[in-house]
């Protein structure tokens, strides 16, 4: 589409389109997961609806992609992809919906002071508020949530390729055989976010997530033994993979609110997917690495160390809080 000579002009005009892209798609969890957190008063059945919606467009729009270049151009197909971000930027515009609503019935146990956004100065506030959010129990859930993020990007970067050569059973079509089973591992996923988000409604998410991330430890200890039995043990075990990747999301999605007053739920989300895709982006530089070095094993059981870690603290949140809700109950000393 562009002469030798001008290539590297269209290069720059792309990266730029995608930079847009991204920066643009990337304000839309801080501000949406701030929505729900103080404005329904069911927020764990809200997490899982909004997890199974992600994972389904996750699952299905490439789906729809590929249908879609069957009839259009790229271009065309571009536009058509891009025309139900904008219904839903009109339908939010004119919905009313109230903020407030669930503040009160989640509110922050060990957070920041809500006067934190006292000063009146946009960037002096921005510190505090930053400041005070990381002197807090919000600390080591940014940590966590970071993990976690290495975790998903560390196994899902190049499980397709990893898969294909575990599958033993021919395909119709010519089509890349791990494609098939991530697809799958990604719809079950929908089951593992509804579940994680029902188990957040019950408040005190850190021992559920302990379990969880403990789980994800296990899996990656045993994925490659297990998918190493034949096609069907393969399955069996991306499913698994997938229920528990999922079931993570909404229950670290609620343990941020739960440390974090509505003030700064915004920005407290902002840092949480900061950590989840920025920190989280090195799974895949870590995963490709470990591939080169030492194979697949080594990458598996890197992810167990993660995930392990992750859980570990997970647990240390959870007795932490309690020591400072009921120091002699924790500590075993009441009756």
């Amino acid at each position: 589409y562009t002469p030798p000579d001008t290539r590297g002009l269209s290069y720059g005009y792309t990266y730029l389109a995608v930079f847009g892209i991204g920066a643009a798609a990337s304000v839309y969890h801080p501000a949406g997961l701030a929505l729900i957190s103080t404005g329904v008063r069911q927020r764990g059945r809200a997490l899982a609806y909004h997890g199974i919606a992600g994972n389904v467009g996750i699952a299905g729009g490439p789906l729809l992609t590929a249908l879609l270049l069957l009839v259009f151009d790229w271009a065309t197909v571009a536009v058509l992809l891009g025309l139900p971000g904008l219904i839903a930027a009109a339908g939010a515009w004119r919905a009313s919906v109230d903020e407030t609503a669930a503040v009160g019935r989640h509110d922050a146990t060990d957070g920041p002071s809500s006067t934190a956004s006292a000063n009146p100065g946009r960037l002096t506030a921005l510190w505090r508020q930053t400041r005070h959010l990381f002197a807090s129990g919000f600390a080591g859930v940014f940590v966590l949530v970071a993990l976690s993020g290495l975790y998903y990007r560390g196994v899902l970067t190049f499980l397709p390729d990893l898969l294909t050569p575990l599958v033993t059973v021919d395909l119709p079509i010519n089509v890349s055989a791990g494609r098939y089973v991530y697809a799958g591992l990604l719809a079950v996923g929908i089951a593992g976010q509804y579940v994680g988000g029902r188990l957040s409604d019950r408040g005190g998410t850190e021992w559920v997530l302990a379990g969880a991330l403990g789980l994800l430890s296990l899996v990656a200890v045993v994925f490659l033994p297990v998918a190493g039995g034949g096609t069907g043990a393969l399955l069996v075990v991306s499913a698994g993979l997938g229920f528990v990747l999922f079931l993570v999301q909404p229950l670290y999605q609620a343990t941020v609110a739960e440390y974090t007053p509505p003030d700064t739920r915004g920005l407290s989300y902002g840092y949480t997917y900061l950590a989840v895709f920025g920190i989280g982006a090195a799974g895949a530089a870590l995963s490709g690495g470990l591939l080169q070095l030492a194979g697949p094993p080594l990458l598996f059981g890197a992810l167990a160390g993660v995930a392990l870690l992750g859980a570990g603290l997970s647990a240390w949140l959870a007795v932490r809080r309690a020591q400072l809700t009921d120091p002699e109950a924790a500590t075993g000393l009441s009756p």
